[in-house]
């Protein structure tokens, strides 16, 4: 390539991994709650203290903003988004209608195979909802819908649910850790693969329900009505 064509670009990999370790970091944060609802937080600030420049903790924090859990306010930094009672009920009603009769067609209409896939994934929750580990068992409930909800072959459906449960996936998860209460959440995954495995789609419709409803009342630290 010739001089004049190359492009001053930087080290794509570098920039990535930086910018991923600190979106990590940032969303441990979040979920032990370090870092709160309300509260705005300066890139530059957040810099100093993970000893990087602000830049790839501006794009992490972009990031972030994209999943909904911060927002962007100008001039200042980016604020933890903050979600009321009314939000979450309405993000949970939103789930119940999309996923419960999404995911209940499924049993009955594939084969048993076709979950026990998923097996692995909903072990590595249990796992880590019995270690306490909530980095890890948010990203492994994540993986475990979305790739259960991927099997209905609609992917529009698949990127509106990923939406609605990174804007409430974090609220609470801390409270429940403490009451050792994650494990019981992690294994309703389980029993929810099994009753698709055996085509029960009036168990599984009720297990997701279940468990949608166990999330807005746990992760928010509200009793179930």
């Amino acid at each position: 390539m010739a001089a004049a064509d190359r492009l001053d670009l930087p080290a794509v990999g570098e920039r990535q991994s930086l910018r991923e370790q600190v979106a990590q970091a940032l969303r441990a944060a979040l979920i032990a709650g370090e870092m709160r609802p309300g509260v705005v937080y300066s890139a530059p600030v957040l810099a100093a203290q993970f000893g990087v420049s602000a830049t790839p903790v501006r794009e992490a924090m972009l990031d972030l903003a994209k999943e909904g859990l911060v927002e962007a306010v100008r001039n200042k930094g980016f604020r933890v988004t903050e979600l009321s009672d009314r939000d979450l009920d309405e993000l949970t009603e939103l789930r119940r209608l999309i996923e419960v009769p999404t995911v209940a067609r499924l049993a009955g209409t594939l084969e048993a195979a076709a979950f026990e896939r998923l097996r692995p994934i909903a072990e590595e929750i249990v796992v880590a909802g019995e270690a306490g580990d909530l980095l890890a068992y948010v990203d492994a409930d994540l993986r475990f819908h979305v790739e259960l909800l991927a099997l209905s072959g609609n992917a529009r459906l698949v990127s509106v649910v990923r939406d609605l449960r990174n804007r409430a996936r974090l609220y609470g998860l801390s409270q429940l850790s403490e009451r050792d209460a994650l494990g019981d959440s992690a294994r309703e995954h389980l029993a929810l693969l099994d009753a698709l495995a055996g085509g029960d789609g009036e168990a599984v419709a009720r297990l997701m329900d279940e468990h949608i409803g166990h999330v807005r009342g746990i992760w928010a630290a509200h009793a179930e009505p």
